[in-house]
């Protein structure tokens, strides 16, 4: 028996110790729209289902009176990051593309769309001009130093801060991965008949690479401020990379394909990466060649990183992948989305979707409990969430409501929390964010691989 074989027999066997469920997969996905709902900023809908939630920061500007309200908030917090959330709208747009049967299955659909173009209304708005791009609205530090509602939020001294790039600013790997999410979600919404928003979408994405690869520079250099908080370590190329392929993906242009080619060789992508998340794209760039372009050297990398993700990267004991402890879950849910496109390629099909069913049903309750705000057994009820700690109005919303030992008052359905340490230990305390953050990108990962799993498993 293959040890990739072994592996998962054993660990069968962990999971059916504990009794095995067939999740509620579709559930779980309306939850996690709900999550991003939530997480909404600007205006809000008409048809707004959370309650509890309100229109805020509607003078968010740019430098030249541009209008930047609107977007996701990107975790507890108020801050609108720019890496991280195009990030998010990436891998939320590469599930749409490919695992759009889950979304329908579960007849979430049209509001996976909505959600997806609330993320493209505002990168559309953050993106005035060809070579300039909004990288962040809202300081961390000011932020950090609140707690309380969105909607209380009082800017007497005027519009939040922003950080432009533009030519003598450079921001490459969040203009590449901006447009990436673009290009991506120009074709969901062109298979869904919006043509011309897709056109839209796609006229940004193409203008974004091409301010990525004619400007280069790294955005934690043109921005020092953004270390402390959402830095780079990867560096630009495998944004460079990813862009291109969405691009070549979305137009079928060989000059997209030519530049990933260059991208793949000049920054050395054919290695194995230890992770895959908001800053490092490599795996991300592997596994979707591997689809899209097909050949030997792709197919082999996806495949060498998925086999290292089954086989080799540390376990916890009741086994889930751990990768780091700053959101183990985000980590898990990233690998496994990936594999289980990987799958989808034609590799290793049912060892990947074995593991990555057994990896989601950890979270959703196989390891003792859900990982899963307001789905499941003893889901999380403290989430490190300013807004959802905050009792309905008039009452009043402050530092005391951050310290109060009482599950927070509003349901943050959906949301996936940071998750457990190395041993399956974790502690449902709101003060914790490395075990009880959620933000945009731990869902998105975990968002498009629960669609998969839906496409497999839930009924028509």
């Amino acid at each position: 028996m293959s040890p990739l074989r072994l592996f998962l027999v054993v660990l069968s066997c962990i999971v059916l110790s504990q009794g095995q469920l067939q999740y509620d997969y579709a559930s779980v996905i309306s939850k996690s729209l709900l999550f991003y709902e939530a997480q909404r900023t600007g205006r809000l809908p008409a048809d707004n289902r959370i309650p509890w939630r309100g229109d805020s920061f509607l003078d968010d500007k740019g430098l030249s009176g541009e209008d930047l309200s609107g977007g996701y908030f990107d975790a507890g917090d108020f801050v609108k990051f720019g890496f991280p959330l195009a990030s998010a709208m990436s891998m939320l747009a590469w599930g749409m593309v490919d695992s759009v049967e889950g979304y329908k299955k579960a007849g979430e659909w049209e509001n996976a769309l909505a959600s997806l173009k609330w993320g493209m209304d505002y990168m559309i708005k953050n993106h005035p001009s060809p070579n300039v791009l909004y990288v962040q609205v809202g300081n961390g530090e000011i932020d950090h130093n609140y707690w309380g509602r969105p909607e209380d939020w009082t800017t007497s001294n005027g519009p939040r801060p922003v950080l432009q790039a533009n030519s003598s600013k450079p921001a490459s790997e969040v203009a590449g991965e901006q447009s990436a999410a673009m290009a991506a979600a120009s074709i969901a919404f062109r298979q869904n008949g919006n043509t011309s928003y897709a056109d839209t979408l796609l006229q940004h994405a193409r203008e974004l690479y091409t301010f990525a690869t004619t400007y280069r520079g790294h955005y934690n250099e043109s921005f020092p401020e953004v270390k402390e908080f959402y830095d780079s370590y990867s560096g630009y190329g495998d944004e460079l990379a990813w862009s291109a392929s969405w691009l070549y993906r979305a137009t079928g242009e060989a000059g997209y394909k030519a530049d990933y080619e260059q991208w793949w060789s000049d920054f050395g992508l054919s290695g194995r990466p230890s992770e895959a998340s908001w800053d490092w794209k490599q795996a991300h760039v592997q596994v979707l060649l591997a689809s899209v372009d097909g050949a030997a050297r792709y197919r082999t990398a996806a495949e060498s990183f998925c086999n290292w993700v089954v086989n080799t990267a540390p376990k916890t004991p009741k086994g889930l992948v751990f990768i780091s402890m700053w959101g183990s879950l985000r980590h898990a849910s990233n690998v496994v989305f990936l594999c289980l496109q990987a799958a989808n390629a034609g590799i290793n099909q049912q060892v990947y979707r074995d593991f990555g069913k057994q990896q989601i049903d950890y979270m959703l309750g196989n390891s003792g409990r859900s990982f899963v705000i307001g789905f499941g057994t003893n889901p999380p009820q403290r989430p490190h969430h300013a807004s959802s700690s905050c009792r309905d109005r008039p009452a009043p919303c402050d530092w005391a409501d951050f310290s109060k030992p009482e599950p927070n008052p509003q349901v943050l359905h959906g949301a996936l929390v940071g998750g457990p340490d190395q041993n399956d230990n974790y502690v449902d305390d709101r003060e914790d964010y490395v075990a009880n953050e959620v933000t945009l990108d731990y869902n998105a990962g975990f968002q498009g691989a629960v669609s998969e799993m839906c496409n497999i498993y839930c009924r028509t």
